[in-house]
């Protein structure tokens, strides 16, 4: 399939996919943006494309990184979801400037690039659309991948329209990868070989802030030495057995406090409904609600402050692996030095569920039941516990590298006068 055919289709789909991009959206912008009507950008910044929540957690360090390396390049990050916005918003604040992605419309991707006109165009992991890649190449934006990864199941999915990817592909000018399998992947759609780097995995390198730091030891000095256990990241029918498994430990721990994380901010009020229908006391953090003795669970309904509450646990669930999703970021809690806990649904982490198997710093659990076991075991055995969550750490820090290696590939792609 070549592009003008690529282009038909959307075209054809638009209703659909207009549809469906509609829900993505926040009360602050304007829904014209998803045409490429943005406001003019700061004059000829650095542009980031994270597509949602794990893709802006990922590029986070990197960001950061390029906020501080250079101080008179305005930075600009678009994402997919509004979900991703929202993350953008919490933890840059007013350090970057933040646009939804334009859909991939010829007229609209033109558009979006020649408003922005940025100095580089830097896409996390899969970001891979075709008339996008097309404009700035148009425009003779520098391109590049950062963190690029690919699934077996994407990979099919990419082979089956080859033709485009190789195009696509070979419009970049540097394509910073994650792994080997990850490599070959690309190579077998078409990406040029010559500017291919394996710079490992940007998930390593996240680090707490100082500022995530003091929060989380003000949390834990609030709630006066209670057992802490955090399950982030969660998912429709995730939520019920992560609070049986909570009845569990309390049977013998009255005291624990569960720290519960949906992963969608548009759950925030059906998941404390479903809290208070299991007859648990409960306080809202986006209300700034205390944690008086008799609170079970602390809902944790914000966006960006996951780090903050993973700080707080003695032990931490991972969703997104009790259901059939593929689990979300392992590494987060890990870094932390946190015992992580997961479910049997990891397509999307794969590889870092053997790394951290390998140190044997994973819990896996496959029911409601099995998790309240594992954290009954972590209550009883807590030198055990903080050992796993040591290893954890371990391999965390003995993977870190892929920041300065991505910077280094960027650096060259940077006009002089942005250094």
């Amino acid at each position: 399939m070549g592009r003008g055919l690529y282009s038909a289709l959307l075209y054809l789909l638009s209703p659909f996919i207009w549809w469906r991009i509609w829900r993505e959206w926040l009360p602050t912008y304007k829904r014209r943006q998803r045409l490429g009507w943005i406001s003019r950008a700061p004059h000829r910044p650095l542009w980031i494309h994270a597509a949602s929540v794990g893709e802006v957690m990922t590029a986070r360090p990197l960001i950061k990184a390029l906020i501080d390396r250079y101080p008179d390049s305005p930075v600009v990050v678009t994402t997919m979801t509004a979900t991703g916005a929202e993350q953008v918003k919490t933890l840059f604040k007013g350090e970057v400037s933040h646009y939804f992605l334009p859909l991939d419309f010829p007229c609209a991707t033109a558009r979006f690039v020649e408003r922005l006109s940025p100095r580089i165009g830097i896409i996390v992991e899969t970001e891979l659309w075709p008339n996008l890649v097309h404009a700035c190449a148009r425009r003779q934006i520098p391109l590049a991948l950062v963190n690029g990864r690919l699934s077996a199941g994407a990979t099919r999915q990419y082979a089956k329209v080859a033709r485009l990817m190789a195009q696509t592909l070979n419009h970049f000018d540097w394509l910073g990868i994650k792994d080997a399998v990850d490599a070959e992947r690309f190579t077998a759609l078409g990406a040029p070989t010559e500017k291919m780097v394996i710079t490992g995995g940007l998930k390593f390198d996240l680090a707490q802030s100082d500022e995530a730091q003091k929060a989380s030891e003000y949390l834990l000095d609030q709630w006066g030495g209670r057992f802490v256990w955090v399950a982030a990241s969660t998912h429709d029918g995730e939520d019920e057995q992560v609070l049986a498994a909570h009845r569990q430990l309390l049977a013998v721990v009255p005291s624990a406090l569960l720290v519960l994380v949906p992963r969608h901010p548009q759950r925030f009020d059906d998941v404390a409904q479903l809290v208070s229908h299991h007859g648990l006391a409960m306080a809202r953090r986006s209300r700034g609600e205390g944690v008086t003795p008799d609170i079970r669970v602390y809902l944790g309904d914000t966006m960006g402050e996951v780090m903050t509450f993973y700080g707080t646990a003695s032990a931490a669930f991972v969703g997104g692996s009790l259901v059939p999703v593929g689990g979300h970021n392992l590494l987060e809690p890990a870094s932390l030095g946190v015992p992580v806990i997961s479910g049997p649904y990891l397509d999307n982490f794969t590889e870092i569920a053997a790394l951290l198997d390998d140190a044997d710093a994973l819990t896996h659990v496959s029911s409601s039941e099995h998790l309240g076991q594992a954290l009954l075991a972590v209550r009883a055995d807590p030198a055990t516990a903080h050992a796993q969550g040591a290893r954890g750490q371990d391999v965390v820090v003995a993977h870190r590298g892929a920041l300065a290696a991505t910077l280094d590939g960027l650096t060259p792609l940077l006009p002089q006068e942005a250094v």
